[in-house]
């Protein structure tokens, strides 16, 4: 389901200083872009900034009000429409913000519930099978999991849940195909 929700916060992944070399308008007036991704969603953006003073992780607002460094959204571009250093920085930057919103992530873990009568939520992260699946329902069950270290401390098999996490958001942002996108939109 395409989402109409619109990112308020992106940060940013590579900065073209002459716009993409391979815009195929050849007498067009390249302008400079800049990659980014949404911090809620996880939308590829490319943003015209007002300078070129930015440096790569740096987290930019825009939203609706006034913005100081990015003019406008210039519009929402799919994994292959990204840059060879965008591609690189993607998974530092998607893993800060799993690890900048814990809370939002580790309630993943504690909420997840079946999709169908023989999948589960928690099977759709990387490396968790039946067994694993069934020891997180356990301990949640005890007692809610408070964060990435809690989850890591009670689930022994699990030492960076976080990782987990990072690597789904990949997945889904890497092939828009994917029956279930938990974290993204299509």
């Amino acid at each position: 389901m395409k989402s109409d929700k619109k990112e308020i916060y992106a940060i940013v992944i590579d900065l073209l200083p002459r716009g993409r070399s391979d815009d195929p308008r050849r007498n067009f007036k390249r302008e400079p872009l800049l990659q980014a991704v949404g911090t809620d969603q996880f939308k590829l953006l490319e943003l015209i900034p007002k300078t070129l003073d930015i440096p790569l992780h740096e987290v930019v607002y825009i939203g609706g009000k006034e913005r100081k460094v990015v003019e406008r959204v210039k519009r929402r571009i799919g994994y292959e429409d990204l840059t060879p250093t965008a591609r690189l920085e993607l998974p530092y930057a998607v893993e800060s913000i799993v690890k900048e919103q814990d809370e939002r992530f580790v309630d993943y873990f504690n909420k997840a519930v079946p999709i169908t009568p023989k999948q589960h939520m928690l099977h759709l992260l990387p490396g968790i099978g039946k067994k694993l699946m069934w020891d997180i329902l356990e301990e949640r069950n005890k007692k809610p999991f408070e964060s990435f270290k809690d989850i890591s401390e009670r689930i022994k098999a699990i030492p960076h849940p976080e990782t987990m996490i990072t690597k789904r958001i990949l997945e889904e942002l890497e092939d828009p195909s994917l029956k279930y996108h938990v974290f993204t939109s299509k």
